[in-house]
């Protein structure tokens, strides 16, 4: 039997106590953010202003065992009284945000029901505090209002002198405080006062309408909290991944003013994937329950046989998205990767990319660097406001116009001079050797590239690509990726189109696999590729710019035209 050691600077709680303990102590396998949980758990705590209520921490495990007939889990025990820590000098909770990430069957819903419950009692003892649910989709959303309903039900007899229910609302009649469910229809939500709320799977939001309707009159409440509930996602660059970015430096207290908890059960590494004792660390719940045991191991089994099952697995069970092989451009850690502050670039060399399905819709201009094998792009994209897919665009355009990586065209079309004009504006600052589109897209752009200098036939220095120019840089885009040599800087415009493009085999369809591959959307509406492919047709003509050794040209001068 492993000898338990006593790991922390004092005792807390037991619930807390146990479970820093276990981590620590390695009773079973954690991931490093659990770790680092630990150490931020144990530093708030150990401020000498922090009040912990243990009253009300056993009270909350006693109830919500009795009337939900559940038994808590450690980790469910460990929230539990995280909940219940607050600061003396200004009677406030030292955790206002608990994030939850974990394996899909873990029970998080299970859990939250009988929170969100509690918080509305006397025991909890805050007059109206309102509790509202959150998620993308109404059978979501009802999912843990539901399980609280069906717990009043079952034991009505009892507890009809304390709630008042119906299909939409449960209300405590002691404290006048509410349950709630509430769908996507962000825009009927106006007003809200509550006092708790739990954003169920926000791996899903896309964008921050949702959240942003409630938390705009949040925090009036006495403790006031918000909980994030969720697996991970195939969603890249949305709401789960800022939640992520934000952890990640609470964790590593980068942040330190933050009262976020973020409790991350994932695995570290793909190969820890083949040793279903690992895969504890994304499922916190495995050791209790013996039915998801037997469920991710027949899934581990059938992805073997059943490829697309594999991303599946690797996503929602055990918390590393793992996009498919065959589809993706890069792993989204890859896509991120580029995100590294671009140097000063003034009067150096450089080539130009564009791309656009129609101009009715979106267009992108990429400029490309390159200094050795780190390749520098700056990214601009133009959306029209009459697009017929504008609806469908589940990104947050207006912020991306806002902070200057779209440009927002009110007219029918995306005029071709907006974008000549822009790249003449680039060529004040920088060599512009040459420029790439679309073979089929230059009929349009002609008359206007024209204008800033730029003509296939007259000047030569504008390349009109085909498929087969694209299939010949795939390998060193790919190379690129995985060696992480691109800087773009901060540009989610960007991000969202290279995670939005796949890789499709040249052939394959014909059923003649050529081992070549282009690319294309992985959705036809709602994902645009645009800045993606402007990039890559920068990459056709690379060999412009030589090995990069020397970015600066010192006997031409900056462009003009």
């Amino acid at each position: 039997m492993m000898m338990m050691k006593k790991c922390r600077l004092k005792d807390y709680h037991p619930y807390i106590d146990n479970y820093i303990d276990d981590v620590r102590n390695e009773v079973f396998p954690t991931s490093k953010e659990i770790k680092l949980a630990m150490d931020l758990i144990e530093e708030k705590l150990s401020n000498p202003d922090v009040f912990i209520d243990t009253e009300k921490i056993n009270k909350a495990v006693e109830l919500m065992e009795k009337y939900f007939e559940i038994k808590l889990l450690d980790w469910e025990l460990l929230v539990t009284a995280c909940i219940h820590c607050f600061y003396k000098s200004s009677d406030t909770v030292v955790f206002d945000e608990i994030f939850i990430m974990m394996g899909r069957g873990n029970g998080k819903n299970g859990f939250i029901s009988p929170i969100a419950w509690y918080l509305t009692t006397h025991y909890h003892g805050v007059k109206s505090y309102n509790v509202d649910i959150i998620a993308n989709s109404e059978d979501q959303a009802k999912t843990s209002f539901e399980d609280i309903y069906q717990v009043l039900e079952k034991k009505w007899s009892i507890l009809k002198k304390f709630f008042y229910k119906t299909k939409e609302v449960i209300t405590n009649l002691k404290t006048n405080s509410y349950i709630k469910y509430n769908t996507s229809n962000a825009k009927t939500k106006d007003g809200k006062r509550s006092a708790a709320l739990i954003f169920d799977e926000c791996h899903s939001y896309e964008t921050y309408d949702n959240i942003k309707v409630f938390t705009s009159g949040f925090g009036k409440k006495k403790f006031s909290r918000a909980f994030y509930i969720t697996t991970n996602g195939n969603i890249r660059g949305g709401v789960l991944d800022d939640k992520l970015a934000i952890a990640s430096d609470v964790l590593n207290r980068i942040i330190k003013d933050l009262g976020m908890l973020p409790l991350i059960y994932k695995l570290d590494s793909d190969e820890e994937a083949t040793d279903p004792e690992m895969w504890h660390k994304a499922n916190p719940s495995l050791r209790f329950f013996n039915e998801l045991r037997i469920e991710m191991e027949k899934e581990f089994i059938q992805m073997k046989y059943q490829p697309s099952l594999e991303q599946e697995f690797f996503t929602k069970r055990l918390n590393i998205p793992k996009g498919n092989k065959d589809l993706q451009v890069a792993e989204w850690e890859n896509i991120i990767a580029s995100n590294k502050a671009l140097p000063d670039l003034q009067g150096r060399n450089a080539i130009v990319g564009i791309d656009y399905a129609k101009v009715t819709d979106f267009a992108s201009v990429c400029i490309h660097f390159r200094e050795g094998n780190t390749r520098y792009d700056i990214s601009h994209s133009w959306l029209c406001l009459k697009s017929a897919d504008i609806s469908r665009l589940n990104i947050p355009w207006q912020e991306w116009s806002d902070e200057g990586y779209l440009t927002l065209v009110d007219d029918v079309e995306i005029n071709p001079d907006l974008l000549a004009e822009y790249i003449a504006e680039q060529a004040q600052k920088y060599n512009l050797l040459k420029l790439s589109l679309d073979n089929y897209r230059y009929a349009l752009m002609a008359n206007s590239l024209r204008k800033v200098g730029f003509d296939a036939t007259e000047y030569k220095n504008v390349k009109l690509i085909r498929p087969s120019d694209i299939m010949q840089v795939v390998p060193l885009i790919e190379s690129c990726f995985v060696n992480n040599y691109f800087t773009w800087g901060y540009n989610p415009p960007l991000w969202w189109a290279t995670y939005n493009t796949k890789l499709v085999a040249s052939g394959k369809k014909q059923g003649t696999d050529t081992g070549n591959y282009y690319y294309a959307k992985i959705e036809g509406k709602s994902r645009k590729t645009d800045p993606f492919m402007a990039l890559v047709a920068c990459m056709v003509i690379e060999s412009e710019l030589g090995d990069g050794s020397a970015l600066t040209t010192p006997d031409v001068g900056v462009y003009t035209y």
